[in-house]
């Protein structure tokens, strides 16, 4: 039997010490007597799938061990539980710990206690330090630094200096963008499904120039992507109705830059739809995709969720657009064997792990349908005498007032969330500044309704027309028309909040 000496190092850098420098320090506790060396370099101490610990293990098993010597506890392992399980094969084979710089016995209860001890610590450091990993690179994110990553179709990586530092950003390659601009512009349009594209694309002989095939998964997977948006206010909203967190204010919009999409540090969502708690945060590049157009795009994608192909009448053409106020899932249809017949219920309540206790009130399918045909015929009778903005410099001035507009209801909320702890004069303060913004912000939605963008004004008239003759409308065509007039509605405690594309 012969003593082992265990060393190993994750990553070679200045301040950490070597493979060799272990082992010349557990040699000295060997005082000359036969040893056999096992090493692991570049692996980390978070676990025990290592060669050279897996070897000596397997010896220790054999009997061939008496004697286990490592430099430093964290050597060997960094994990309570794996430190256990391997302390409990060393006293099955009647082995021996040593830890040449701590001098721990392990023949003592002290010596055991203590080893238990040091390894708790060991533990918390590579929780510590995978913890500031993680922070470091959420904050790089964050200043729009090139994070790594398989480079999206459209662009190819530049070296860039951002504060300072020198990083990569993306740069547009025409003949690739050109494509997407097709693509995008086809799926905006509701007549082409991603089918009818790929069809497209290879009977027109239009290759992928990075050699993979096309197909509908590589390019719904492109239209989700908000790395090609020219990303202006309306970008910016979306993202914002949706829940996802946007690190950029609102003013930064401006419709040059794109945006990258994070998954954040605390989502859980399994869903590539869903965007609650990622993170938005505007990238150095430029976009090349109108947010108009990729905004169709990605609402199209978002309502795939629920297919119209797999809708029949006897659900509803609401399905797909009526979430749950309170925590922003779908309600979905459910039957029962009453004179309602339908009604919505939301999906997450009752569900495993979800604390939503449902809507709050009974949402009858039919009852719904009817005010939303209500609402319908109303919003679209607003729009009847509206004219188109022809100039971009009026088009600029309507972006703009759209921005102070979202500026103005984020500066409400957070008056609003000091009320609680106010004082009489703060009160007061908070009382007339909430005054002020709430006149501006009336004005402000008074200017845009009356001067909103109406290059669609054929399409609404159409659907204006499909609206009076909507009892003869198709399931699908009834869907077409709430696609087209509606983002989302929710619905909380008898309280339906309609969110509108016009």
């Amino acid at each position: 039997m012969y003593d082992a000496l265990y060393a190993r190092q994750s990553i070679e850098k200045q301040d950490s010490i070597s493979v060799e420098s272990q082992l010349e320090y557990c040699r000295y506790e060997t005082h000359g007597e036969a040893c056999m060396e096992y090493t692991d370099k570049g692996f980390s101490g978070k676990d025990t799938n290592r060669p050279g610990f897996e070897k000596m293990m397997n010896d220790i098993r054999a009997g061939k061990i008496k004697r286990v010597i490592v430099y430093k506890l964290d050597r060997i392992s960094r994990s309570i539980l794996d430190f256990a399980n391997m302390m409990e094969i060393f006293q099955k084979h009647h082995v021996e710990f040593v830890s040449s710089t701590e001098k721990f016995d392990t023949s003592t209860p002290i010596g055991r206690a203590m080893l238990n001890i040091c390894i708790v610590f060991a533990q918390l450091e590579r929780e510590t330090i995978q913890k500031r990993v993680t922070d470091a690179y959420y904050a790089r994110c964050k200043r729009g630094f090139y994070m790594g990553g398989r480079i999206p179709y459209g662009y190819r990586l530049t070296n860039a200096v951002i504060d300072n530092i020198h990083t990569s950003m993306y740069e547009e390659v025409p003949e690739e963008s050109e494509q997407l601009k097709l693509i995008y512009s086809m799926y905006a349009d509701t007549d082409n499904s991603l089918g009818d594209i790929v069809r497209y694309l290879n009977e027109h002989q239009i290759k992928n120039l990075r050699g993979a095939n096309w197909n509908t998964a590589r390019i719904s997977e492109m239209l989700r992507n908000p790395v090609y948006v020219e990303a202006n206010i309306d970008v910016y909203q979306f993202f914002q109705s949706q829940g996802a967190n946007i690190y950029n204010p609102a003013s930064d919009f401006t419709g040059y830059n794109a945006c990258y999409l994070y998954k954040g540090t605390v989502s859980t969502s399994r869903k590539q739809s869903d965007l609650s708690d990622k993170e938005i945060v505007l990238a150095p590049h430029k976009g090349f995709i109108p947010s108009k157009t990729w905004l169709a795009c990605r609402i199209r994608c978002l309502n795939n969720r629920q297919s119209t192909k797999t809708c029949k009448p006897k659900n509803s053409w609401l399905v797909g657009k009526v979430k749950c106020g309170k925590c922003g899932y779908a309600l979905t249809i459910r039957k029962a064997k009453t004179k309602w017949g339908r009604y919505f219920v939301c999906s997450q309540s009752g569900s495993r792990g979800s604390n939503c206790t449902g809507a709050g009130c009974t949402v009858y399918a039919d009852v719904l349908e009817e005010y939303m045909l209500g609402a319908i015929r109303e919003r679209l009778s607003e729009f009847q005498n509206l004219s188109c903005l022809s100039e971009t410099g009026e088009e600029q001035r309507h972006m703009t007032k759209k921005i102070r507009l979202t500026q103005i209801e984020e500066e409400i909320e957070e008056l609003l969330s000091k009320v609680s702890g106010a004082s009489g004069v703060l009160m007061k303060y908070i009382d007339e500044k909430v005054s002020k913004l709430d006149a501006e912000r009336k004005t402000l939605q008074e200017e845009i309704v009356t001067a909103n963008v109406t290059d669609t004004e054929g399409r609404l008239k159409q659907i204006t027309n499909h609206v009076k003759t909507w009892e003869t409308l198709s399931f699908d065509d009834r869907q077409a028309v709430v696609d087209t007039l509606i983002k989302v509605i929710r619905i909380a405690d008898g309280n339906i909040e309609i969110t509108w594309n016009i």
